[in-house]
C-alpha cells in the first residue's frame, strides 16, 4: 500500500491554518507532519483539518513556542514523545500508522546566532539535543520507521546557497553537520530526499529578511525526510513544494514530500 507524507515547519498552525488547508487540498498527502505549531494541543484548529479528511492527530504543544503535530487520514496512535536535552520543549512526537510504520516528527532547536556554546547557550542546547537523539537511536535501534522534521541543519554543500559563506553560520557549521551525521548513523537512517534527488542545489527554507527571496534564492535545506534502511528503498517521489513559500503570509519554510510503497 502506498502513502504520501509531507513535513512542514508552519510557524504557527493557528495563524496559518488556511495555508495548511490549501496544501492539504492541493496535494492531499496521507500524512502531514507540522513543526513550530506555537499552540497548545487543545487550541490546534483540528476542525479545519478534519473537514478535509484528516481525522487523526498526535501532537505535543505549548503556548507560543515550538510544538509538533502529525495529521493523518489513516489511523495513527502515539508511541513516543521525548524531551531530549531536558529543555521542557514540545519538539518531538512519534506515531504508528495502521501499517505498522512509525513516524518521528522532530523540531530540532535552531541554535541561536553564534556557533559557540561558550557564549551562546542555545547553540549548546542544540548540540546536546542532537547528542541525545544519537544516544537514543543507538540504544533503541529503529526499524520500519520514518524520521521527518525541521532539523535546522543543512548538511551538504549543495544544501545551502553558498557553502563557503555559510561555514560559520548556524545551521551549516561543521560541528552541527557532524552531530547530525552521528544521529543519522546511529539509526541507520537514509536521507530519502537526497536518495531521490542526489545532485544539485535543493532548499526548503528562505529567510524572511530577503526582500525578494525567490530571485535571491539564498536558501537552505533544513527540512528532512529520512527512513530506516529496511524501508528506504520503498521511498520515492520526493519534492519540495517551493511555491508555498510565496503564498500570502507564508511560513519561511516550504513543505517537503515523499511517497512510500509499503
Amino acid at each position: 500500500m502506498s502513502f504520501t507524507l509531507a513535513t512542514w515547519n508552519i510557524n504557527s498552525v493557528r495563524l496559518r491554518a488556511g495555508l495548511v488547508a490549501r496544501l492539504l487540498t492541493a496535494e492531499s498527502p496521507d500524512v502531514l507532519c507540522l513543526q513550530e505549531c506555537k499552540s497548545p494541543v487543545d487550541k490546534i484548529p483540528v476542525e479545519v483539518f478534519e473537514a478535509l479528511g484528516y481525522s487523526h492527530m498526535v501532537a505535543r504543544g505549548q503556548k507560543g513556542y515550538n510544538g509538533v503535530a502529525i495529521l493523518s487520514k489513516r489511523p495513527i496512535v502515539e508511541v513516543a514523545a521525548h524531551d531530549f536535552a531536558d529543555l521542557g520543549h514540545a519538539r518531538h512526537v512519534a506515531g504508528q500508522l495502521d501499517n505498522g510504520v512509525i513516524i518521528h516528527n522532530f523540531y530540532v532547536p535552531a541554535g541561536g546566532d553564534v556557533p559557540d556554546r561558550s557564549v551562546n547557550e542555545k547553540f549548546g542546547q542544540k548540540l546536546d539535543y542532537l547528542t541525545q537523539m544519537r544516544d537514543h537511536f543507538r540504544a533503541e535501534a529503529p526499524a520500519r520507521s520514518i524520521l521527518v522534521g525541521d532539523l535546522n541543519i543543512a548538511p551538504r554543500e549543495d544544501d545551502v546557497w553558498d557553502h563557503k559563506k555559510l561555514l560559520k553560520i548556524v545551521s551549516h557549521t561543521p560541528i552541527e553537520v557532524e552531530h547530525l551525521a552521528e544521529v543519522q548513523d546511529a539509526g541507520a537512517w537514509v536521507d530519502v530526499t537526497r536518495q531521490d534527488i542526489p545532485e544539485g542545489p535543493l532548499f526548503s527554507w528562505w529567510s524572511y529578511r530577503a526582500a525578494d527571496w525567490d530571485t535571491a534564492d539564498k536558501g537552505r535545506r533544513l527540512d528532512h525526510v529520512w527512513a530506516t534502511s529496511d524501508i528506504a528503498a520503498a521511498g520515492h517521489g520526493s519534492k519540495v513544494v517551493r511555491a508555498a513559500r510565496g503564498w500570502e503570509q507564508p511560513s519561511d519554510h516550504a513543505p517537503v514530500f515523499a511517497t512510500f510503497d509499503l
